[in-house]
C-alpha cells in the first residue's frame, strides 16, 4: 500500500507525464523530419507570420511592401501539404484585402496594393501549390528529397569503386556525367573472383544519359553487382541480356563489356555487347592495339551470343575500356574519336598513367553533352 501511494503520489505521476511528453515530441522531430509527420507546427508558424507582415506593412509601407506576402507562400509552397497550403493562401488573401482597404486606392500614391502585386502573390501561389501536389504525389518531402537524391548518388559511387589490387598493377575509373550533373548512365560493377586470383570488370553504358538514365544505371547496377562473381564469366551477359529483356523499359537496351583478367599471368578475356572496344598500349612495340569483342546489344532480343577476344598485359603494358560518349560525337566517328584518345595517352607513356584518365576525359572530351566513362588498368614495370 506504501509502495501504490508512492508511486501514485504528485512527483511520480509528473515525472511520468513529463516522460511521456519527451518521447512523444521526440517523435513527432523524428516523423517531421523523415516527412511522415503533420505539418501543423509549420502551418501554425506560417499563419502567424502573415499578421506580422500585414502590420509592418500598414505601419511603414514604404519598407515592408505589400508584396511581402509572397515570402511566406514560397515557404509554405516548400513546407505545406497542398489542403494546409489552401487555408495558408486563404490567410494571405485576406491580409491582402485587409492591406489594400487601410491603405486606400492605389491611385492615390506609392506602397499601396496594385493590381502588379496582386498578380504577383497570386502567381507565387499557383507555382506553389504545384510544387505541393508533386511533392504529394511523390510521396517525397523536399526536406528528404536532396538527401534521397544524395543517397542514390553514394550508392552509385560505392557500387563502382574498384577493389584493391595487388602489387605490380594499377587502376583507376573517371566518370563525368553530361550537362555537369550527379548522375550517368554509365557505370562500372567490378570484383576479384577465383580466391582473388582473377579480377573481373563490367563498364556498361545504359541508353539515356544524366538524370534520363541516373535511376535505370542504379537499378542495373545493383543486379549486375550480384551477378558478378556469382556465375561463371561466360555466363555474365546473357543472364544480364535476359534480366534486362525482363524490365521490358521503353528505353531497356544497354552496351556493356565484360574483363577477366587473370592477375598472376596477365592473360584476360573481352566479351562486349555492342560496346566500343578496348584499348591495349604495347609496351615493347609502342603501339595501340584495338580489341573488339563480337555480341549484340543488351536487351534487344533473346538468346544473344557473346563471342570473347584474349589478350595478354605484360609489364608496361595498359588497357583501357571507355564508353561512346569519350570517342564519339555528331561532328566525328568513332575511329576519329579512337585516334584523338590514343593520341593523348601517348603523353603518359614515360612519365606514367597514375592520374590519367581524369585528365584523357578533360582532353578528348570536355565538352560533349553525353555521359563519359573511362577505367585504365596497368601492369607496372
Amino acid at each position: 500500500m506504501a509502495r501504490r501511494a508512492r508511486a501514485d503520489s504528485y512527483p511520480a505521476r509528473f515525472r511520468k507525464s513529463a516522460h511521456r511528453a519527451r518521447v512523444a515530441l521526440r517523435k513527432s522531430g523524428v516523423d517531421y523530419f523523415r516527412g511522415d509527420g503533420s505539418d501543423w507546427i509549420a502551418l501554425a508558424g506560417l499563419l502567424l507570420t502573415i499578421p506580422a507582415i500585414t502590420c509592418a506593412t500598414l505601419l511603414n509601407p514604404v519598407w515592408c511592401s505589400p508584396a511581402a506576402l509572397v515570402l511566406p507562400i514560397v515557404a509554405g509552397g516548400l513546407l505545406l501539404r497542398p489542403a494546409s497550403l489552401l487555408g495558408l493562401y486563404a490567410t494571405a488573401a485576406t491580409a491582402l484585402i485587409v492591406e489594400s482597404l487601410a491603405l486606400g486606392p492605389y491611385e492615390d500614391g506609392p506602397a499601396r496594393v496594385t493590381p502588379g502585386i496582386v498578380l504577383v502573390v497570386a502567381a507565387c501561389g499557383f507555382f506553389g501549390l504545384i510544387l505541393a501536389q508533386f511533392r504529394a504525389r511523390v510521396g517525397v518531402p523536399w526536406r528528404r528529397g536532396g538527401t534521397m537524391l544524395f543517397d542514390l548518388r553514394e550508392r552509385i559511387r560505392v557500387q563502382s569503386a574498384l577493389p584493391r589490387l595487388p602489387q605490380g598493377w594499377h587502376h583507376e575509373m573517371a566518370l563525368r556525367p553530361a550537362g555537369g550533373q550527379s548522375f550517368s548512365g554509365d557505370f562500372v560493377v567490378a570484383a576479384r573472383t577465383n580466391g582473388g586470383r582473377t579480377l573481373e570488370a563490367v563498364l556498361t553504358d545504359v541508353s539515356g544519359k544524366g538524370m534520363d538514365a541516373g535511376s535505370r544505371a542504379l537499378l542495373l547496377s545493383g543486379a549486375f553487382g550480384g551477378l558478378l562473381g556469382s556465375l561463371p564469366p561466360h555466363g555474365f551477359l546473357p543472364a544480364a541480356n535476359g534480366y534486362l529483356l525482363r524490365q521490358d523499359w521503353d528505353e531497356g537496351f544497354a552496351t556493356s563489356i565484360h574483363l577477366v583478367l587473370d592477375l598472376d599471368s596477365g592473360d584476360y578475356e573481352l566479351l562486349s555487347a555492342g560496346h566500343p572496344p578496348a584499348l591495349q598500349l604495347h609496351s615493347g612495340s609502342g603501339q595501340w592495339e584495338e580489341k573488339a569483342a563480337e555480341g549484340p546489344l543488351l536487351g534487344v532480343y533473346d538468346g544473344a551470343q557473346f563471342d570473347a577476344v584474349k589478350g595478354s598485359l605484360a609489364p608496361g603494358d595498359v588497357l583501357m575500356l571507355f564508353t561512346d560518349g569519350l570517342v564519339e560525337a555528331s561532328d566525328r566517328d568513332i575511329a576519329e574519336g579512337i585516334d584523338r584518345l590514343t593520341g593523348e595517352a601517348d603523353r603518359y607513356v614515360v612519365t606514367g598513367f597514375e592520374g590519367a584518365a581524369w585528365h584523357l576525359i578533360e582532353a578528348c572530351a570536355k565538352d560533349v553533352n553525353d555521359d563519359r566513362a573511362l577505367l585504365l588498368l596497368s601492369r607496372t614495370s
